[in-house]
Order: structure tokens, then C-alpha cells, then sequence
């Protein structure tokens, strides 16, 4: 994970981190126990970011439930609750499209991130919702975008935009 360390503050530090853990079908959390260890793994990443063990809550009780609606995900729920009454520093989770699989529920979930100054964490760094540009990057990274299989990362999209400020179109 790549990380700009200076979207960390302390106020994000004095509350608690949320590692959220899904596999949509009971098979996948069976037959795939490597991807679930390293959604266990994010609780360590927490606490290499500044989080103390104790600070670190880990929601599972969604393992085995599909991610297209919000029915039966109390997982889900009590996230989005703690992330709405401020008492979460920082959501992560092995990939952030994969925390909410319908638009409504991440763009939900991305305002009150935004609203309560609460970050959102994965594999490829950490991201502040109430910033423009990683509010953008954040909203590229839906399934529903990523329509090619160049697009299934962010990182063209991060190219894109450090090569377009160095154009000469840009410069005018």
C-alpha cells in the first residue's frame, strides 16, 4: 500500500480504525482463505499507520454475503453508523470498490466519510473523500467504471493525471 502519510492527523488517530472484511458466497470465504487472511492482515496495516490494537475494530460478520444490497449486511450497517456519528479515523478494507457493490451505498458511504473527516484505505493507499481529486479516484475505482481491463486499478487513472499537468496543452 502506498500511502501519503500527511492525510493522516491526529484527529484521525484519537478514533478508531474499521477494517471491514467481505467474500460474497460462503464457497469464496471456503475455498479462498488466503484473500480472507489478508483482509485480517488490514488490522496490522492499521496499526503501522498509527492506530493502536486496541483502536482497531474488525467487521466480519459479512463474510459469505453478496455486497449488492445492504439487506442482511449488518456488517455493513454498523460501519456506516460508526462512520456517521464520527467515531471512525479510518475505513479499510483489501479493495475500497469492494466495501459497497452498488453505487447508492458507496456514494453513501463515501459522503459521510467526507462529512465526518473519516479516511478510506486499501491496497493501493489512503484517501481523504472530502478531497477533490481523491474523491474523484475513490468514485473511478467502481465496478460500474471499469468497463475495460485496463481500468480495473486506479493507477492509469493516477498516470493520467500527473502526465496531463506536464502537457503543453495543460501549460496554457
Amino acid at each position: 500500500m502506498t500511502t501519503d502519510l500527511s492525510k493522516i492527523r491526529v484527529s484521525h488517530l484519537q478514533r478508531a480504525a474499521f477494517v471491514y472484511l467481505r467474500q460474497s458466497t460462503l464457497s469464496q470465504v471456503e475455498h479462498n482463505r488466503e484473500s480472507t487472511a489478508r483482509q485480517y492482515a488490514l488490522a496490522d496495516r492499521a496499526c503501522q499507520l498509527g492506530w493502536s490494537k486496541q483502536q482497531v475494530v474488525i467487521i466480519d460478520e459479512d463474510l459469505g454475503l453478496s455486497g449488492s444490497t445492504t439487506d442482511k449486511r449488518s456488517g455493513f450497517a454498523r460501519l456506516t453508523s460508526e462512520v456517521a456519528l464520527a467515531h471512525v479515523g479510518i475505513v479499510l478494507g483489501l479493495e475500497v470498490s469492494r466495501l459497497a457493490r452498488n453505487n447508492a451505498d458507496w456514494y453513501r458511504l463515501l459522503e459521510l466519510c467526507g462529512v465526518t473527516d473519516t479516511l478510506i484505505g486499501d491496497n493501493d493507499g489512503v484517501y481523504h473523500p472530502a478531497l477533490f481529486n481523491d474523491r474523484l479516484l475513490l468514485g473511478l475505482n467502481r465496478p460500474e467504471t471499469q468497463s475495460t481491463p485496463c481500468s480495473t486499478s486506479r493507477r492509469p487513472f493516477r498516470t493520467v493525471f500527473r502526465l496531463g499537468s506536464r502537457t503543453p496543452l495543460a501549460r496554457r
